[in-house]
């Protein structure tokens, strides 16, 4: 089975953990991947232990998960679940990667539990021919300071950085890669014998944090993995393995993309500029950028928006607020119905988000710096 038939679910879009193209359909997806559905009772059991609902849960962002009541399940027992997800670095973090890491942020403050972050500059070196094992370090150390200047609480928050922690995670790979055959990798990923070795070992590396704790508490602790929907498969591979070696499968739960700023479909690129924006950009590019290049869903004139409204479900200023950028329901609830009845202009909206992105990232970037002096209290030491 190659890489193609595995993960493009039908002829309009392609979903993998390197690419994601065209207009995606997440129900598809869901049943592709083998995915369940947040439904209501389970939004209603979180809300049970949290005592309110992460707006990325309200909204639906977050929306498929694995196993989800069975971290639950266990939590009612007493058995206390550990957090993981990860990044492959690179030299630029853009907007649409924050989204899992603040709801990530969310569950570890309304739970009270562990975080360990993966940062895979082996996975970047092997995959990818132009880098190095210098620039991917550089990118990961870069990265983590992301990671940091977003709160995370630095005595239950542990940032990996794979070519640092060898020692760590080279002994409880081992037996994971023992029990992978290069055929399911190949099923799994599309890889063929081309494919270098390194890439082909990857992913047992990846399945290391799901069982860390397990390895030093000496017996089963849950996992729960929040990430973007297109890195499924490397957690796919982890969950068919592990139980085989005595662990828990590791839960999951799945958000959807943040889109490009060219559409409301598929998935924001770092590569392109254009179609992104990085925590870096300052407030004039982020102005620029907005006004330029995001998709409206308004009308070709003023007195054409004035009479027919706007539509917001294709508006990618309207997306951006309502998945990251405006917390506040009421107020985003406002938005929506000012942009519909054409109260509100395309140009208002843009201008509401452009404040919202350039506040928040003026207090990431003033966050970030301070992480330097505070980078050792997070990452490991073998």
């Amino acid at each position: 089975m190659n890489r193609e038939n595995t993960n493009q679910t039908s002829d309009e879009f392609v979903v993998t953990p390197w690419e994601v193209r065209g207009k995606v359909d997440y129900e598809k997806l869901m049943e592709q991947f083998g995915t369940e559905p947040i439904d209501q009772p389970l939004l209603e059991r979180i809300e049970k232990h949290t005592g309110e609902l992460h707006f990325m849960l309200r909204r639906g962002t977050f929306f498929t998960h694995r196993d989800m009541n069975f971290i639950l399940d266990e939590w009612e027992k007493g058995n206390k679940y550990h957090l993981y997800t990860g990044r492959g670095p690179s030299e630029q973090i853009h907007i649409g990667h924050l989204v899992p890491w603040v709801f990530t942020k969310w569950l570890q403050d309304k739970f009270n539990v562990k975080f360990i972050f993966q940062l895979t500059d082996d996975e970047k070196f092997v995959f990818y021919e132009d880098l190095d094992l210098d620039d991917t370090h550089s990118y990961a150390i870069e990265n983590a300071l992301d990671v940091i200047a977003l709160g995370f609480d630095h005595k239950k928050t542990e940032i990996i950085i794979d070519t640092d922690n060898a020692k760590t995670f080279y002994r409880i790979a081992l037996p994971i890669a023992k029990k992978i055959t290069f055929s399911t990798v190949k099923s799994s990923f599309g890889f063929d014998n081309s494919t270098n070795i390194g890439s082909i070992f990857y992913t047992s590396i990846q399945a290391v944090p799901a069982v860390l704790e397990s390895v030093r508490q000496g017996k089963n602790v849950p996992c729960l993995i929040p990430h973007a929907i297109d890195q499924d498969p490397h957690f796919r591979l982890a969950r068919d393995v592990l139980p085989r070696l005595g662990y828990y499968k590791p839960a999951s739960i799945q958000c959807s993309f943040l889109p490009a700023l060219g559409g409301p479909q598929g998935k924001m690129s770092a590569s392109d500029p254009t179609q992104t924006v990085y925590v870096t950009d300052t407030p004039q590019t982020v102005k620029k950028k907005i006004t330029k290049y995001a998709f409206s869903g308004g009308q070709m004139s003023v007195a054409e928006h004035r009479k027919k409204g706007g539509n917001p479900d294709i508006d990618v200023s309207f997306q951006w607020l309502k998945i990251l950028f405006e917390p506040n329901d009421k107020k985003l609830d406002k938005l929506e119905e000012d942009y519909r009845n054409g109260d509100l202009l395309t140009g208002e909206l843009k201008a509401i988000l452009i404040d919202k992105i350039n506040n928040f990232l003026e207090n990431h970037r003033a966050e970030r710096e301070k992480a330097r002096d505070r980078l050792d209290q997070y990452l490991i030491q073998d």
